[in-house]
């Protein structure tokens, strides 16, 4: 691409920092395995053990709760699956599964694969217009028949309109009963204080490339307590819940990346949050009727949602993006067909609203000129979207 492009996308995935290719170039050239006992393995191994102890000191956790996986999708299969299992075959009344209706797909597809194939039973938990979990409605959920739920998954904050779930409250409701608990803390980590040992979770979900690290590593963060039943099962790497050959050069650029991102992470958040002030103000005085979602007092720094009436956002987006801009709709397509997204529909927004949705994430490379950029794309090009909207409405009645 030869134009300069405005990248408003970084909750899908941020450009790589350079300090991580350097490191994870020089981890690269090392040979060996790191379950190998021979001299090259163990210097492999010595970097898998450094990069454990400097990602569980970022993240308030010991370097035994860190357990490496490909990604956050892997990690959230694991936690789910492995303590639904565990809990499952410790006691078989234990089928229950409580999981908050704004989940990410790598949650919500594994919850309903459990209960299509592994007989769990699935509530999911209600939140409000801003996409916040009621708390009160998982406490008298869990209170119904507490010695029936497997676990409780909530995200720490949401990928799609940015709101942050109160963690900690859902896990003081959970420990009243011995429940296990997991956060797929994906968006959250870099972008607001985390601490796991403080947090009260059993498993907390961590993604590489969200943070300025590769695609393809990421951690699941596990009290040594927590049983887990693994997912995969081979050399018995990773406590014996995550086989596979450790991927040295990976893990030392997960470390790197959270070593640098989570370097003063309040200034992080609120330069972040300066931009999206400047951004949402723009948006709303060039967009009149564009509606901003998520909730106003408990959000995420550098995510911006808004719905704008009469556009269709797979159109919205194709405009932007012929004008230099990237950034993401809030909804899944499936075979072609572009579906509401499932987070809106839960904060109770109706379909045609859910439809025609955008997302703006800001990241550590996003400036000023490339919020201002978007500020003057965007009327003309919703304007554009709405007549092709009505183009398309006379067309399908004819």
């Amino acid at each position: 691409m030869s134009e300069r492009r405005v990248y408003l996308d970084h909750a899908a995935t941020t450009p790589v920092l350079p300090e991580v290719i350097d490191v994870v170039a020089a981890a690269m050239a090392t040979l060996g395995n790191p379950s190998s006992l021979h001299a090259s393995g163990r210097h492999a191994r010595k970097l898998v053990e450094e990069a454990r102890e400097s990602v569980a000191a970022g993240l308030g956790a010991r370097p035994s709760e860190v357990v490496f996986t490909s990604g956050g999708t892997e990690a959230d299969n694991l936690a789910v699956k492995g303590l639904y299992w565990a809990r499952r075959a410790a006691d078989p009344r234990r089928v229950r599964i409580l999981a908050s209706a704004v989940e990410h797909h790598a949650v919500l597809d594994t919850v309903d694969w459990l209960a299509a194939e592994q007989g769990a039973k699935v509530e999911w938990l209600p939140v409000d217009a801003t996409g916040r979990l009621d708390v009160d409605a998982l406490r008298r959920v869990v209170a119904a028949d507490p010695e029936s739920v497997a676990l409780i998954t909530v995200m720490w904050a949401n990928n799609e309109v940015g709101t942050v779930q109160p963690v900690g409250e859902v896990a003081a409701v959970a420990h009243e009963h011995a429940i296990p608990v997991h956060s797929d803390a994906v968006q959250a980590v870099g972008a607001l204080p985390v601490h796991f040992g403080d947090s009260g979770l059993d498993a907390m979900t961590v993604s590489g490339h969200k943070a300025g690290a590769p695609v393809g590593v990421g951690a699941l963060l596990l009290r040594r307590e927590a049983d887990v039943v693994p997912v995969l099962h081979g050399g018995g790497q990773e406590r014996d819940v995550r086989s596979g050959t450790l991927d040295a050069p990976a893990v030392t650029g997960l470390a790197a990346a959270l070593r640098s991102t989570l370097t003063d992470v309040p200034a992080r958040a609120s330069a972040l949050a300066g931009l999206r002030e400047r951004l949402v103000g723009g948006v709303l005085a060039a967009v009149p009727g564009a509606v901003l979602n998520g909730d106003p007092a408990h959000t995420l720094p550098g995510i911006a949602h808004f719905s704008f009436p009469g556009c269709e956002g797979d159109a919205l987006l194709l405009l932007l993006d012929a004008a230099g801009i990237d950034c993401s709709t809030g909804s899944a397509c499936t075979a072609g067909v572009p579906e509401p997204s499932h987070v809106l529909l839960a904060m109770g927004a109706p379909h045609e609203r859910a439809r025609g949705s955008l997302r703006f994430s800001l990241g550590h490379t996003s400036t000023t000129a490339d919020v201002d950029a978007l500020v003057s794309a965007i009327g003309p090009a919703v304007e554009r979207a709405r007549v092709a909207g009505i183009v398309n409405v006379a067309t399908r009645e004819n």
